[in-house]
């Protein structure tokens, strides 16, 4: 369990913004029925934000080609040559730590299901969906049905498919409750997300199913199309503001993970450095929020780290100790429309809209204006006249752009699922390189392949007499065979 400092005023309960914020707590004694749900929720929360906005980004940074390991540096070469295994720490800790996370989760939601507290039963329901949605995309089969049960030390591990048909119909059991009728506390100060606004609990939780269906597209179309067809056709509401932990300071242990695990506890700001892809095809496109990605300097070829030239020469990725860590983004949520409304055309006439409002949001994020970027013949205009594959190929750019810096994850997962941005024939250092498109790691050790998974933590496999052999790098998920 997560543990939260608390201050007592009189009768009063206040929970330290600080130790809320710690990503970096030793557990404590309570045991689970101790534990009030305005306690444990908040340790939750930043559980699962420490893993999906550190060990995760910056995987998935890499792999989606925001940055390169910088030349003259050591400490993410694993990850951009393809060789990160099954005890690297930048892996493993992410499995034990979702998985931390997921026992106080778990433990909000039997509670709550015993007292029909469904405020919370819902809040818990969407972060065990988060979290196991996240687990199961980067390694496939995991324990699921059996995972953070006391009594059971070796779970089992239940296949992909089966849990994503299953997270559909816990949201859906979640979404059926009567939040009007929620027993005991109502969720507040503790739910550092929407502070205990319910409405915004129920879009997250339409829009994770959103997300769900949608990454299905190519394996299993019939499921997809009839999920979300049924989602649209419903009118439920979507995110229409950030799912983020914010309040993040420029202090050791509360600031923004990624920065933390990166800048701070590495004592570097140089290891990141520019990907020539997602730099290249930001400098061709004129795009403004380039300046405040990077600093000046040449991008690195993805995994150039021998490079001659020397590390004082290549861009440096800029990441800030008080950014938000987005569990989906307004912007991801209008690009998840879009896409959708156009793949079924479904009030399709609306996607521009949605493009053009998603696309706004993030440059406004960078206090920008994007306006002149989707104007008539600008870079970004969409593509309204043209075929669904050019809509979706504007759509899910724009949405590898917006994932920068936190959300690489997200962003390397609809890569594999859509092929957008394409990969290049030829190396970035060739004339005929196309600005943007994915190149396979000038240090790879995979051939022409690209990693399609993580690899199960040793801890894992030789403690669980139930885990599988570990499934090689190479093998995709099941959703993009």
């Amino acid at each position: 369990m997560k543990k939260i400092i608390l201050i007592l005023i009189g009768f009063g309960l206040l929970l330290s913004c600080d130790s809320q914020l710690d990503i970096n707590r030793d557990p404590d004694d309570l045991t689970p029925d101790d534990l009030a749900f305005e306690v444990e929720l908040p340790g939750s929360i930043t559980g699962i934000a420490g893993v999906q906005g550190a060990s995760w980004a910056i995987i998935g940074g890499i792999w989606s080609q925001m940055w390169s390991q910088s030349p003259g540096s050591s400490q993410y070469r694993v990850v951009d040559n393809y060789t990160l295994g099954t005890t690297d720490g930048i892996s493993t800790t992410g499995w034990r730590n979702a998985y931390d996370a997921l026992l106080d989760v778990r433990n909000i939601k039997r509670k709550a299901l015993e007292a029909e507290n469904w405020n919370y039963y819902l809040i818990a329901t969407v972060l065990e969906t988060y979290t196991f949605h996240m687990l199961t995309d980067w390694y496939g089969d995991i324990p699921y049905s059996e995972a953070n049960n006391p009594l059971i030390f070796n779970p089992h591990f239940d296949s992909g498919q089966d849990i994503y048909d299953d997270l559909i119909v816990a949201l859906d059991d979640a979404l059926g409750r009567n939040l009007s009728a929620s027993q005991g506390r109502e969720p507040g100060t503790d739910d550092l997300i929407f502070g205990g606004n319910m409405d915004n609990w129920v879009k997250f939780a339409n829009t994770l199913k959103l997300k769900i269906f949608l990454r299905q597209t190519e394996a299993r179309p019939s499921v997809a199309q009839a999920g979300i067809t049924a989602l649209l056709n419903s009118g439920v509401s979507f995110l229409d503001v950030d799912a983020a932990l914010t309040g993040f300071t420029d202090a050791p242990n509360i600031s923004n993970p990624l920065y933390e695990s990166d800048k701070r506890q590495l004592n570097t700001s140089l290891n990141l450095r520019a990907s020539t892809t997602m730099h290249s095809y930001l400098t061709d496109n004129l795009d403004s929020r380039l300046a405040l990605f990077y600093t000046t300097g040449n991008p690195v070829d993805q995994g150039d780290y021998n490079n001659p030239a020397g590390p004082n020469t290549f861009a440096v990725s800029i990441l800030h100790p008080e950014t938000p860590v987005y569990f989906i983004s307004h912007e991801e949520s209008l690009f998840m429309q879009a896409e959708a409304r156009e793949r079924y055309n479904i009030g399709a006439s609306g996607a521009k809209a949605l493009y053009d409002a998603a696309v706004l949001e993030n440059f406004n994020k960078w206090s920008l204006d994007g306006t002149s970027y989707i104007a008539a013949s600008a870079p970004y205009e969409y593509p309204s006249s043209g075929t669904f594959n050019d809509k979706l190929k504007a759509i899910i750019t724009q949405k590898w752009i917006a994932s920068y810096p936190g959300n690489g994850a997200e962003s390397f997962f609809e890569w594999q699922r859509t092929g957008i941005p394409a990969t290049s024939s030829v190396a970035q250092s060739d004339p005929a390189y196309v600005p943007g498109e994915f190149a396979v790691s000038l240090n790879g050790v995979l051939g022409t392949g690209f990693p399609q998974r993580l690899l199960y933590p040793t801890n894992e496999t030789s403690r669980n007499l139930n885990a599988p052999a570990v499934v090689p790098i190479t093998t995709p998920i099941w959703w993009n065979q």
